[in-house]
């Protein structure tokens, strides 16, 4: 066999991931019958056929598939080798960029990087997203580390590391001076409630518990982002569930109590890496400093 031509690789790289030839060329600015003859001459370069057509549609061989698996792990080394180089090797200080779930709770997020944020060789970037833009970006080396409380699941899963940092109770929350059993009962039914928007993980359980008590909230409110949810409690009269962390800084102060912790109901939190070649091992001594903290706790 001829020695691998990476240039008609990377072309059946994107043809593959695209799944559409005409689409594919649009993406590499070139013609579509130009793409043809490059995937055509690696096929005869390597002695196999790598696609097949299907009612117009372009399906990979079992050939085709280890080939792209193998070159989806050589194009994202170089991508990985590219944002290393232009990030540069030695230097003193070092950008860490982190991306979060725009929904999520950012005292949780203040928790997780608190380590770092007194450390002068250090700079923080973090920017909120949606869970889609944010593997986007991370797959494209544009994050570091990806803090999300949605566990990663898809046809890419192979590409991520996805590690649960922690599992955070979810608790009733609500003004002072209530007096409120630590179980579910009739003082609850008289009250409102602001509560975390339909379909999310943690409203979906409450409702299952709801369901289980035969209680039916009077909801005042919803919201998808805990930074919300955080300030209806707080501005409110309403009891709100949520975790702890979220409030932690009122409940301290005395402005907001934790009534109740819902059995058997958590948010989880979790830290989203790409497969590299070298570990970034900023990150690594972050999540194993959080793990650490989070074991002492217990």
């Amino acid at each position: 066999m001829a020695k691998l031509n990476y240039h008609h690789l990377n072309y059946f790289w994107h043809v593959a991931k695209i799944g559409n030839l005409t689409k594919a060329a649009e993406a590499l600015h070139v013609s579509q019958s130009a793409l043809s003859v490059q995937i055509k001459l690696l096929e005869e370069s390597i002695g196999n056929q790598l696609f097949t057509r299907q009612n117009r549609k372009l399906l990979l061989t079992d050939a085709g598939n280890i080939t792209f698996s193998y070159a989806e792990s050589i194009f994202n080394i170089g991508d990985e080798l590219e944002a290393m180089l232009k990030n540069g090797l030695h230097k003193e200080s070092q950008t860490l960029k982190i991306g979060m779930l725009s929904t999520m709770s950012r005292n949780f997020v203040e928790v997780f990087v608190k380590p770092l944020m007194n450390n002068p060789k250090v700079k923080l970037n973090i920017a909120a997203r949606g869970q889609t833009n944010l593997l986007t970006e991370l797959a494209n080396h544009q994050f570091d580390l990806v803090l999300t409380n949605i566990e990663v699941r898809g046809t890419n899963k192979q590409l991520w590391q996805c590690q649960l940092l922690v599992q955070q109770p979810i608790s009733v929350i609500g003004a002072p001076g209530l007096k409120l059993s630590k179980k579910f009962n009739d003082d609850y039914k008289s009250l409102d409630w602001i509560l975390p928007a339909p379909g999310t993980p943690i409203r979906s359980a409450f409702d299952g518990l709801c369901a289980q008590y035969q209680f039916q909230p009077n909801v005042v409110g919803e919201a998808d982002d805990m930074a919300m949810l955080r300030l209806l409690a707080r501005d409110s009269n309403a009891l709100a569930v949520m975790p702890d962390v979220v409030v932690k800084d009122e409940i301290s102060a005395g402005t907001l109590t934790a009534y109740m912790t819902l059995p058997n109901i958590n948010e989880n939190f979790y830290a989203v890496t790409v497969k590299k070649h070298l570990a970034n091992k900023l990150v690594s001594e972050l999540i194993k400093d959080f793990a650490l903290q989070q074991n002492n706790a217990l």
